[in-house]
């Protein structure tokens, strides 16, 4: 072979090896990031967990679109705790262990994620719940003996807190002295208890009942009795899925007229729809999406909500089975805020765990987040609003 010929064969294997090699580099630059996304997608909180997911599948489809996470692509692995905290453990140790996600988003309520919160922290997995309770993202005795800081755990919903917060400026701001109280005994209920009442002092408002009920319990007549007796000028009820609408029913057919007071696990259709005429007047705090349209056009707010909600009705007809709740952009969020730190430092669990820590001034559908090691959730009393049902409708009231 002469020199000439030597050197063409050369440069044409030079050529097939470059263009492997960036065949190679394309791969691998476009290997999907597996997120895990675990919801109750069966189980008596399957609407709210349903919707979640299609939700999260939105977003996912959203960011691919655009480019995916710095060229590669999110893929997302979907797991149903079917409202059972045994059950949950068990689908979190799928995604981690066999799936090998490199971030979690879910699950969908406070019981289950304290289910899995020992074991995320262990494994070093980054994860935004999307669970309406403090103890998941706290420590001590109140985030569960032995659980220990929630270094990896974050939220995307309103803390317990800051809605408890947010209801009693109201009740301020209208003069209340006297509540009575009736929460769920599960976890959640359990939460909003507890800062109900160490939080009512401080906006000069007394407790003049406590009451309790279960979460399945088909009747609340007896406890809504003995605060119809009392001297309390608003009921406040702590609750999450077809619960509340019993109490709200109970009420009406006790001849209460005290003003009924939700948690922000209640915007929903669904509670208009279970609560009938008893849900006209209640009131409760909500994320601002269901209420959005009444917002000044100078919410920073207002455009992100007005395109989720164009895209949730209008380009995926969510809405067709599952109307827009206050629960329907907690997934939205979750996902965006791992994303966005995904797109500044990669997938690797510690820096993507500080990046997440370092979320300041993100605008979403729930509020605008400044997460800091202090607060793994970022969000304050002014990413809520106090909505009254009036006519089937949410209405704008505080």
């Amino acid at each position: 072979m002469n020199t000439r010929r030597k050197i063409l064969v050369l440069l044409c294997a030079l050529t097939v090896a470059f263009s492997w090699g960036y065949s190679a580099g394309e791969a691998a630059a476009a290997e999907p990031i597996k997120i895990g996304a675990f919801f109750d997608l069966s189980g008596p909180a399957s609407f709210i967990g349903t919707p979640t997911k299609l939700v999260a599948t939105m977003v996912v489809e959203k960011i691919n679109k655009e480019g995916g996470i710095n060229g590669r692509p999110l893929e997302l692995v979907i797991g149903d705790t079917e409202g059972d905290p045994t059950r949950a453990l068990m689908v979190a140790k799928r995604l981690v262990e066999n799936e090998k996600v490199v971030a979690l988003i879910g699950p969908t309520r406070t019981g289950t994620g304290m289910a899995v919160k020992k074991y995320l922290e262990g494994k070093q997995i980054p994860t935004v719940m999307t669970v309406g309770g403090d103890p998941v993202i706290m420590e001590g005795m109140h985030g569960g003996k032995n659980f220990g800081t929630a270094r990896w755990i974050f939220k995307s919903p309103q803390r317990s807190s800051i809605a408890v917060q947010k209801v009693y400026k109201y009740l301020q701001a209208k003069k209340v002295k006297n509540i009575a109280l009736i929460t769920a005994s599960d976890g959640f209920g359990r939460d909003g208890k507890r800062w109900l009442t160490k939080l009512a002092g401080k906006y000069g408002l007394s407790i003049v009942a406590d009451e309790s009920f279960g979460v399945r319990d088909a009747d609340m007549t007896t406890q809504l009795t003995k605060i119809k007796n009392t001297d309390a000028q608003v009921i406040i009820c702590w609750t999450i899925g077809p619960a509340g609408s019993i109490v709200s029913k109970n009420v009406k057919q006790l001849a209460i007229k005290l003003p009924l007071v939700q948690c922000h696990g209640l915007p929903d259709p669904k509670y208009i729809e279970l609560a009938g005429r008893a849900s006209e007047g209640n009131v409760m705090p909500s994320t601002k999406l269901m209420a959005y349209n009444q917002l000044p056009n100078s919410d920073p707010q207002k455009a992100i909500i007005s395109e989720f909600v164009r895209l949730y009705n209008e380009t995926y007809n969510y809405d067709v089975q599952f109307p827009i709740n206050a629960h329907s952009g907690y997934a939205w969020d979750a996902i965006y805020i791992v994303a966005n730190a995904m797109k500044k430092v990669g997938t690797d669990p510690a820096k993507l765990r500080a990046a997440i820590e370092q979320t300041d001034g993100y605008v979403g559908i729930s509020g605008i987040y400044s997460i800091t090691p202090k607060d793994h959730n970022g969000l304050g009393t002014d990413s809520m609003v106090m909505v009254m049902i009036w006519n089937g409708n949410w209405n704008l009231v505080y």
